[in-house]
This record gives structure tokens, C-alpha cells and sequence, in this order.
């Protein structure tokens, strides 16, 4: 194939970062200053948008986690990288875009590049010990040596006595198995009750979904418990001056609509960090505050490697908002969508404090297209009836309609991501400046997104998608430009994307074919020259 890889090519660069490797690139001279390191604790929720009675969420019942942010510093605008865990877990262990790395499908294990560490390998070099308890999920082979211990039964207690620790605790309670048919409780079994729950504007009001959301509320009242003895076995161990609490969520969810999608509700998350008086030095404001500076998951690795007096390695892509390495504000920070499970679709998006930008490379297809996991809810077989029925509104509707090539939401006046300001006039030089945002981000980090699932597993038996994208004959341009053209919607375009049709690189053609596809009647034309790339 034109854009292959060779072994030998592959073989050399990977020589290459290893040899990098061997010079340890943060030197002696971040650990030796004197004093204390901070331990580094980690309570990692599955799946759930900011439920929390801090964030003002009225039918939340979280005690613990509104302690913690009284203690804490509560972040307003984090957002996951990705609207599911595996991708969105690779971006925090390595600092890297899961679109950087080609990782980004839901559920896969492409190689990367071995410059590409899990951070915790860092921290144990200097003398750390790192545990996780027990999810990983990382979207990706493991390499040796990330952790000194990850099980079920992995825990900073087994340290060496006075050695600092980075731990992580997993808490699966609040993920989105709760709300399938198999783990639902009746109402009279409920703490929060279905006839209370605030519907968000897109759901309609159907009797499975308010069973479903408060099913919800009461996994993430348990998760809530769950933090709360994680934090009071903390304080019982005498640790908890000594240590950096962070509380977060993997992603967003995880009704219909939330998890796997790239509106708020899918990439929100919660995000509480609590300074001990002893490196209060190292929070940017005082306990009980809130902040809304963007962070975004790849922000993760670098911010803990600096709390704990290491620089940033060059390769992560994230930017430290905390300790002696603190960078500044992003204007803007960048989420992802592309294979859900055994779905193909593709959207990217742009988020600053105030607007959120999403661009839809398969307008075509529409947003809820079925994924044997989602559609263990209730909920959301309940909401496709009502639809096919005729029982939805306009707002309600949209989930199982094709899709615009952009969508534009004013967060503040509009959380709930239902008022598509993409065609307004008004909000004509926001669309403009926010488009030209992500054509520039997916172009400095040649996204490997854009290349097609089946071609990119054949073409990494050898190589690594970061290398496909970064190979001598691989235009980003043409294949970027092409996909924009092609989700575009314009019949105008047509003429263009058959030439392109004929493009000597597969993936360009590739994507001129999803244009055609996507102008359906309007590209008929262009019949006789797809049948042609049959043999392709």
C-alpha cells in the first residue's frame, strides 16, 4: 500500500526512542531539593457527569464527595478527552491524545511507540511506589514496569516505610451496568425516587427512564460511601496530612445520550483536589474554593508529575495546572469520538469556557445508532419506541436523526447542549474561530482518526498508527481536507470529491467515498466511479 510502513523503518525508530530512553530525561536535579514529597492518592469514579450535591445537582445525595470539596479546591470545567473509558484512559496514563497515538476506537490494542510511557513509570524512577486498584483499561498493550502492584488488592500500605506513594482507587459503582435490566431496583427499593427526578430537556418523560435515572442516583450515592471510607481509611492510617487527594469521574454518562457522545453530558466530569495544610503551597486557591479553568484528561500525567517535582516530558502533549511546572490556561480544550464497540462514527470537538464546538465527519449516520451495550437500558429501548411512535418533541427527536456537520452551544445560557447556535448569524465569528481551531488541532496532531479502521489494523501488523500518520508520504492535508469536504454536506463539493476518488492515497479515496455517501441521491453521479473502487 502507498502509505505502508516498513518493518525496517519501524524497527529503527523504535531503536531510536529506546536509546532516548536510556538517558533518564528529568536528571538528578528534580529530587534534590530538600523536603517532604506529597503522597498522591486517586479516587476514580466510572461514568457520571458532575451528579454531585457540590456541583448544585438537586437530586444528588453525595455527603463525602461535599465535604471533600469544602476541604478542596472544586474544578467547574474538566473535561475527558474522550466520552469513554478505554480511549479516555490512555490520554490520562500517558499525557498523549488517544488520536495522536491511534487509540481512539473504543476497545482496541494497536502498539505505540515507545517513547509513549505510562506516567506512573516516571514516579516510580523517582522513587514512588505506585499501586492501582484494579481497573486499567488502557486501550492499549501494557508495558512492563508501569506499577509496582495492580490488582484488587493493590494498595499503598505495602510501601516501603517513609517511601511517598501515587495510588489509584477504582470505583465501579456508579458505571453504567446499574441502570441495565439485570441490575435494576424497583421504586419502593430506591432512596431517590423516579416520580422526583429532573429530566434533562432531550429525554422524554417515559416511566423507564425516570426508573433508570433513579437507579442512577442511588449507584452514585453508593459510590459516594465507597469514597467516603476510602477517605477515612486515609485519615485512620495518620496520612492524610501528607497527602494530595484527587476526586474524579472517567467520563461522562451514562443515560442515553451522555456517555459516548461528545455534548456535555458525555465529556463533563466531576473534579475535586484537597491539599493537605502541609502542601497548601501547591493549591492555586484556598479550601472551599472554585476554580474554571479548563483541564482536560491529558493534563493528568504531566500536573502529577510536577507535584511531585518532575518536569514534563517532551512527547506529553497535556499541560501541568499544578506545582513548580504549572503552565497556563489553554483557550480552549479538545474531545473525541470515534469507534463505539462494533459502531463506527466519527465527531470532534472544541470546548472553551463558554461555547462548545462539535464537528461531525459522518453527518450521515445518525447519533443513536445501536450498540448492543447501550441498549441493555431500558431507558434507552423506551425512548427509541416512544420515537418510532411518534411520542417525542423536535428536541427529543434529534438522537435518532442523521446528524448537522457542525453543532455550536452556548454552555451558560444552554447546558443541556439542545439550541444549535451553527446557523445563527450572531454566532457567526464564534463557528468561524472554533472551526479553524480544530483544522489546526487535528493537523499538529495528525489524527489518526481519519484513517479508516479496517486499513489501519491492516497496515499496523508491523508498525504503529503513529507512525502511519507520520510516514514521508502521508499528506494530512489531503486527508484531513478531503474529510472536511466530505461531512460538509455540500452538493457543490461533488465534482471535487470525485476527482479525489482517484487520489493515489486510500484513505483520501476513502474519504471521498463517505462524502459521496453522505449526499446520498445528490451523488449519483459518482456511482459509476465507486463501483470501480470496489477492487480498491
Amino acid at each position: 500500500m502507498a502509505n505502508s510502513v516498513s518493518r525496517r523503518q519501524f524497527i529503527k525508530s523504535a531503536s531510536a526512542a529506546a536509546g532516548a530512553l536510556a538517558f533518564n530525561p528529568l536528571g538528578s536535579k528534580a529530587f534534590s531539593e530538600s523536603g517532604p514529597r506529597p503522597n498522591i492518592l486517586w479516587i476514580v469514579s466510572e461514568d457520571n457527569d458532575p451528579f454531585l450535591g457540590c456541583y448544585g445537582d438537586p437530586n444528588a445525595t453525595t455527603p463525602n464527595i461535599d465535604r471533600l470539596a469544602r476541604e478542596g479546591v472544586l474544578y467547574e470545567n474538566v473535561f475527558s478527552n474522550a466520552p469513554v473509558c478505554a480511549p479516555a484512559r490512555f490520554s490520562i496514563i500517558t499525557g498523549v491524545y488517544a488520536t495522536t497515538a491511534g487509540t481512539m476506537h473504543m476497545r482496541s490494542t494497536y502498539r505505540i511507540p515507545l517513547q509513549f510511557r505510562f506516567f506512573p513509570q516516571y514516579l516510580r524512577e523517582a522513587g514512588y511506589y505506585c499501586t492501582n486498584n484494579a481497573k486499567e483499561d488502557y486501550n492499549t498493550i501494557k508495558p512492563e514496569g508501569v506499577w509496582d502492584e495492580s490488582s484488587h488488592k493493590a494498595h499503598y500500605k505495602n510501601r516501603k516505610p517513609g517511601q511517598p506513594f501515587f495510588a489509584v482507587f477504582n470505583i465501579g459503582l456508579s458505571h453504567e451496568h446499574m441502570i441495565h435490566f439485570h441490575e435494576l431496583k424497583d421504586p419502593d427499593q430506591l432512596l431517590h425516587k423516579p416520580e422526583d427526578m429532573r429530566l434533562p430537556p432531550y429525554h422524554p418523560d417515559l416511566p423507564e427512564i425516570r426508573l433508570c435515572w433513579a437507579n442512577y442516583y442511588d449507584a452514585v450515592t453508593a459510590m459516594d460511601r465507597r469514597v467516603g471510607e476510602l477517605l477515612k481509611e486515609l485519615e485512620e492510617a495518620g496520612l492524610a496530612e501528607d497527602t494530595i487527594v484527587f476526586y474524579y469521574s472517567d467520563n461522562g454518562g451514562v443515560m442515553p445520550r451522555s456517555k459516548r457522545f461528545l455534548f456535555e453530558s458525555g465529556t463533563h466530569v466531576p473534579m475535586i483536589i484537597r491539599f493537605p495544610r502541609k502542601f497548601q503551597h501547591l493549591a492555586p486557591s484556598p479550601p472551599g474554593s472554585r476554580r474554571k479553568e479548563l483541564v482536560q484528561f491529558v493534563d493528568l500525567a504531566p500536573t502529577v508529575l510536577s507535584l511531585a517535582g518532575i518536569p514534563k516530558p517532551r512527547q506529553m502533549q497535556g499541560r501541568a495546572f499544578l506545582g513548580p511546572y504549572r503552565e497556563p490556561e489553554p483557550e480552549n480544550v479538545f474531545c473525541f469520538r470515534n469507534r463505539m464497540d462494533e459502531r463506527y462514527d466519527m465527531m470532534r470537538s472544541v470546548r472553551s469556557r463558554r461555547f462548545l464546538y462539535i464537528r461531525n465527519y459522518m453527518p450521515h449516520r445518525i447519533y443513536g445508532q445501536h450498540i448492543w451495550y447501550l441498549w441493555r437500558s431500558p431507558a434507552t429501548r423506551a425512548w427509541e419506541k416512544a420515537y418510532k411512535e411518534g411520542r417525542c418533541n423536535e428536541i427529543q427527536s434529534r438522537f435518532w436523526q442523521t446528524k448537522p456537520p457542525e453543532e455550536l452551544y452556548n454552555v451558560e445560557a444552554d447546558p443541556h447542549n439542545v439550541h444549535n447556535l451553527a446557523g445563527d448569524p450572531a454566532y457567526a465569528d464564534v463557528l468561524k474561530k472554533m472551526r479553524e481551531a480544530l483544522r489546526q488541532w487535528t493537523r499538529a496532531n495528525r489524527d489518526a482518526g481519519f484513517l479508516p479502521g479496517g486499513w489501519m489494523m491492516d497496515q499496523s501488523r508491523h508498525t504503529t498508527p503513529y507512525e502511519i500518520t507520520h510516514s514521508s508520504d502521508y499528506s494530512v492535508e489531503d486527508v484531513i481536507g478531503t474529510a472536511e469536504m466530505a461531512s460538509s454536506l455540500r452538493s457543490s463539493d461533488l465534482p471535487q470529491l470525485v476527482e479525489r476518488l482517484g487520489h493515489r492515497h486510500p484513505v483520501v479515496r476513502y474519504w471521498a467515498a463517505v462524502g459521496c455517501a453522505a449526499l446520498g441521491e445528490q451523488a449519483k453521479e459518482a456511482a459509476p466511479h465507486l463501483r470501480e473502487l470496489l477492487r480498491d
